[in-house]
């Protein structure tokens, strides 16, 4: 398990560490709102350069 963890950290950046904090202070029921509200600012900032608008 620390390996994955190690391995997704590397791959994620910011978000991975965000994720290891809060696996290792055993937050485990905000993984999935903190993932939840990246992916609403991902689309936010996505939408936002769109040129369509």
């Amino acid at each position: 398990m620390k390996s994955f963890l190690r391995s997704m950290t590397s791959n994620l950046g910011v978000a991975g560490e965000l994720l290891v904090f809060l696996w290792r202070r055993k937050l485990w029921w905000l993984i999935p709102m903190v993932t939840v509200l990246l992916v609403f600012g991902l689309l936010l900032v996505f939408a936002s350069s769109s040129g369509l608008g």
